[in-house]
């Protein structure tokens, strides 16, 4: 049996669907999947065969000069990093690590426009020769970190930075658990080196870095993106910290963020007769839900949440309880499928509470639409500029947060990873919000060692390495390489062409509409007044409701029936 055929039978299973079935029966109804998984197949990209092309990326002044800036900036663009992950802000609450990353591309020239789609800590930097005509590339800045993550920088073994004393709940504070601290300060320093390429050189190219707000939680781009914030880009360069160096090749899942708040009526833990306990619905929901994991989740679907408010001490029925889900899959029409199952979980488990249910929709947003030409782009320039270079104290640095998780202690990745097509059957995993950018413009991404091998991301062992050299190596790599491709596809226009060729080839019956519904407003916090007076913004931004409307439990207690007479 061929691998094509074993990959076929694959894609069908991964997606819960009969070996009777055909991959084109199913790539015909699901136009997503068709221009993702079923492109490479359809022209003729085989994992067995595939070599990677070399000669693509070439050698210019103005490459080496843009190359050279981060050389000679390394302690400038370091220091960025190195203070957003002091900030560890979380989502949408990015005020000081947002002001951080523009004053530096204001510095460089950069013209800043705060406030794109709403969002506070969003913004638009832009940098332009003036000349018309040219090609408006796209970089990309994210600043949030996750909660529960602290740790101390170089800490080998869990030790959180911020340790919140309860005791009752003790908790962690805030941490950069997904290194978007080298990430915003790689993608300022990649734009920032090609606009010194442009200024240099007299090249006519324009170039955008897009300060995102809350990609953590899949927020900022996915409404800036319907807002038509992203329009008019020529192309798209990104990276994201990992634990191993390659360019990204490969889809990501769709998904769908919402809560479902249970409202009930409060009372004594001690008398609960007539109570009704917001918990009990988010219990329920949440039980209800892992009843469908067998029968109604394919490989490719995932669905996990959290439970936000579930009360603050025993011996009082929690009269509100918010839960909050995010689920996952391979394409949007798939993950809308599995989310209204989610949705009537969320209803089924309101009655059998009886509370009442308020249902939040947050964000949604598409899987990543990949680009071969763009992955082939970076690769060769990778291969040319070669892996972060980590010395032997990273070395012993990732082989204890190594040994910390039970992980072999192998230390950090010395080579690239070689560049590979995607498999043929898409198992399910990440999100990001640039996927939904990744359908208006072609798209190109890569991956850097930010983190020991064998570490997932949010976790609190790439907090502990995000704000030391491998952190800084990893940032500076991938600017690097992001800056090196970038000069290319300007000095280049058939490396532009053969991505836009590409993107126009794997989109074309693809009608791209947000996941959004119209009028969502999306989650928000109000930034302090020092913030607003520094970026020119006021509050609330045009066409939001502030305050938000309360949700607020008015249920009335239950009864058991009516009095009955003494028994005697």
């Amino acid at each position: 049996m061929t691998d094509v055929t074993m990959g076929r039978r694959r894609l069908l299973q991964m997606f819960g669907l009969s070996a009777t079935a055909t991959t084109a029966a199913v790539l015909q109804a699901d136009p997503v999947l068709a221009a993702t998984l079923g492109y490479d197949e359809r022209t003729g990209v085989s994992p067995v065969d595939y070599r990677a092309p070399t000669g693509l990326a070439k050698d210019t002044d103005a490459k080496r000069t843009a190359l050279d800036w981060i050389g000679a900036h390394e302690g400038a663009i370091t220091r960025l990093s190195d203070e957003v992950w002091e900030h560890a802000e979380l989502s949408l609450r990015e005020w000081n690590s947002s002001l951080a990353t523009a004053r530096l591309l204001k510095a460089n020239g950069f013209d800043i426009a705060w406030g794109p789609a709403g969002f506070p800590t969003a913004f638009v930097a832009t940098y332009g020769n003036g000349g018309p005509g040219g090609p408006v590339l796209g970089f990309n800045a994210e600043y949030d970190a996750l909660p529960g993550l602290s740790q101390k920088k170089g800490a080998g073994s869990h030790d959180p930075l911020a340790y919140n004393y309860d005791a009752y709940g003790p908790s962690y504070g805030a941490g950069h658990g997904d290194a978007h601290n080298t990430l915003g300060a790689g993608g300022t320093a990649a734009a920032i080196a090609t606009a010194h390429a442009i200024r240099t050189h007299g090249l006519n190219a324009t170039v955008k870095l897009f300060g995102s707000a809350g990609e953590e939680q899949l927020v900022g781009k996915a409404y800036a993106v319907k807002a038509g914030v992203y329009d008019g880009l020529d192309a798209f360069l990104d990276w994201h910290p990992f634990n191993v160096t390659m360019p990204f090749w490969n889809t990501t899942s769709a998904l769908v963020s919402a809560t479902f708040t249970f409202l009930g009526a409060s009372g004594h833990g001690g008398s609960p007769l007539g109570n009704k306990s917001g918990l009990d619905g988010a219990l329920l929901m949440a039980t209800m839900s892992e009843y469908l994991r067998e029968k109604n989740v394919a490989a490719s679907g995932r669905f996990h949440y959290a439970v936000i408010n579930g009360g603050g001490a025993p011996n009082v029925t929690p009269d509100m309880c918010s839960i909050w889900f995010f689920v996952r899959e391979g394409s949007p029409a798939r993950a809308r499928v599995l989310y209204d199952k989610i949705v009537a979980c969320a209803q089924a488990a309101a009655q059998a509470s009886q509370t009442r249910l308020v249902h939040k929709f947050h964000s949604a947003t598409w899987n990543l639409l990949a680009n071969k030409a763009g992955a082939e782009l970076l690769n060769d320039n990778m291969q040319q500029i070669g892996a972060p270079k980590f010395t032997d104290a990273d070395h012993a640095l990732a082989k204890a947060v190594q040994k910390s998780l039970g992980k072999p202690e192998t230390g950090m990745p010395t080579e690239l990873t070689p560049l590979t097509p995607p498999a043929a059957s898409y198992t399910g995993g990440l999100s990001t919000d640039t996927a939904d950018i990744s359908w208006q413009a072609p798209t190109a991404v890569l991956l850097a060692a930010a983190y020991p091998t064998g570490i997932p991301n949010h976790n609190w062992g790439v907090t502990a390495t995000a704000a030391t050299n491998i952190g800084h190596q990893a940032l500076l790599s991938a600017a690097r390489y992001l800056a090196a491709a970038a000069v290319d596809l300007i000095e280049q226009p058939d490396r532009l062409a053969a991505m836009q060729e590409e993107f126009k080839d794997r989109t074309e019956g693809v009608a791209w509409a947000s996941m959004i519904p119209d009028g969502t407003q999306p989650p928000l916090y109000q930034p302090p007044a020092a913030f607003l007076r520094e970026t020119g913004q006021s509050w609330p931004p045009p066409g939001v409701t502030w305050p938000v409307p309360q949700v607020v439990a008015t249920e009335q207690l239950g009864t058991t029936g009516p009095a009955l007479p003494p028994v005697t």
